[in-house]
């Protein structure tokens, strides 16, 4: 009886061990592993090789640290931008929240179709009716103001189908590669499309690139001296549009260096991903982000108004970029999930 309780324990206890080596085992993988949430798969391949040879010393393609320069798009690349860009969904309130200081948009389009919620009549205003919204809704304020503005609508602001805050939705394996890119060395910058100071607030504490790394589009600022405080304050003139062949430019006057990697999704990084991956330093990367995953985020690619990816689709397949399918190469798409 007791050989065979022995027996038993003896069965137990070893079974536990085998656990608990099973358990250290996977936990040390985990932790020895800079993308957790990328599958095993060809872009995490590609990436994670790339990032071992030009921070090899002694290596041909070796890269010094003050070069090695990566920069992100945001929209898509870094958050989700549908079923619109998150700053068009703030203009659009910020337009509804100044209505009643301006009775005349009742009748005046594009504020006319916001405020009826008409975005077919929107859409049709075509990009001089976005910029006009977006000129009206983010001047006429000093620069602190609008930072105050954007933080806050950010905290209560919740996306249509996800019903989280925006800065929830941020893409868990694009985080991780980020914090894995700096601590090999590089410096990380968001160069963007969307508006430079309503990107700035927020950046570090979701991606933890500070305010001075992010490059996007601008409106002219003005300096004024009011009651003896100096301010510096938003006018409704465009200064620069970061986007398209505009990203090389921004980089070149913000960065200062060319770019070893870039990474984007949409028609609007082409340039961007030309400019640092044809000619220059032996090993360069592009990568463009696929969003084909409807189930746990959205699937659109060349039939889109937002995000269109066509021709850098299209291009990637020439230049030998890398092309990550969301469905298949992640395991996770946002924190929460």
């Amino acid at each position: 009886m007791f050989a065979i309780r022995d027996f038993f324990k003896s069965a137990r206890d070893a079974a536990l061990a085998v656990a608990a080596v099973l358990l250290f085992a996977a936990s040390a993988q985990a932790q020895n592993d800079p993308l957790p949430s990328w599958n095993d798969t060809a872009p995490k391949a590609a990436i994670v090789a790339f990032v071992g040879k030009v921070t090899k010393e002694g290596s041909p393609e070796f890269v010094p640290v003050p070069e090695r320069i990566a920069v992100f798009d945001n929209d898509g690349t870094l958050w989700v931008e549908h079923p619109m860009y998150t700053q068009l969904t703030f203009a659009l309130d910020r337009v509804k929240a100044l209505a009643p200081q301006h009775p005349e948009w009742k009748d005046t389009q594009p504020f006319k179709a916001v405020l009826e919620g008409d975005m077919k009549t929107l859409a049709a205003s075509g990009e001089k009716g976005l910029l006009e919204l977006v000129m009206v809704t983010h001047a006429g304020m000093t620069t602190s103001d609008f930072q105050k503005v954007v933080t806050d609508w950010l905290s209560t602001a919740r996306d249509p189908r996800f019903k989280r805050p925006y800065t929830e939705l941020v893409y868990q394996p694009m985080v991780e590669l980020l914090a894995y890119l700096r601590a090999n060395g590089f410096k990380t910058f968001i160069v963007s499309g969307g508006g430079v100071e309503f990107m700035r607030p927020w950046a570090e504490k979701a991606y933890g690139v500070p305010p001075e790394q992010v490059v996007g589009s601008s409106i002219k600022t003005e300096f004024r001296m009011q009651d003896d405080t100096p301010a510096l304050y938003r006018l409704p003139e465009v200064n620069f549009i970061d986007d398209k062949a505009g990203k090389p430019v921004g980089i070149n006057q913000e960065i200062g260096r060319r770019p070893i990697a870039a990474f984007g999704n949409s028609d609007g990084d082409l340039e961007m991903l030309q400019w640092t991956t044809m000619g220059g330093a032996p090993a360069r990367i592009g990568v463009l982000i696929h969003h084909t995953d409807a189930d746990r985020e959205y699937a659109y690619d060349r039939d889109t108004e937002f995000g269109r990816l066509d021709k850098a689709l299209d291009a990637a397949a020439i230049t030998g970029w890398t092309v990550v399918d969301m469905k298949s190469d992640w395991k996770e798409v946002f924190p929460h999930q």
